[in-house]
């Protein structure tokens, strides 16, 4: 993707299209961590919102934006930076990925995190 290579993202890989329809296959408890769909799920919906106020705001300018709206584009940066730019060298496991990924969801109000469990929330937000 030319939008994350030029913000230096390595790999600069678009992972809103690239899901697979396999994801649910390998993940979840006994397989990875009992958080896993959830958290997958509710860090790619926050992206994608994150890129919507993002471009909203190049439309409109920052002041169309709600508060809300600046927390998702907000997010979407940082995980970019952090969470999709792992860079060629880096050997994240998947609980230091899942780990992350809640790090960068606590950017967002709990009220936000709709697509996760509340167990899940209360144990790792």
């Amino acid at each position: 993707n030319r939008e994350l290579y030029k913000k230096g993202v390595t790999p600069p890989i678009d992972i809103l299209p690239s899901l697979s329809r396999l994801k649910n296959k390998g993940i979840g408890e006994g397989k990875t961590r009992e958080d896993h769909s959830n958290t997958m799920n509710q860090l790619f919906a926050a992206y994608a919102r994150g890129k919507e106020a993002k471009e909203l705001a190049v439309i409109l300018g920052d002041a169309a934006l709600t508060d809300t709206d600046k927390l998702y584009a907000n997010f979407s940066e940082e995980f970019e930076k952090r969470y999709i730019s792992q860079g060629y060298e880096e050997d994240r496991s998947i609980e230091q990925t899942l780990d992350l990924g809640w790090e960068l969801l606590r950017i967002l109000p709990k009220s936000e995190l709709k697509r996760i469990r509340d167990e899940y929330i209360e144990k790792y937000y």
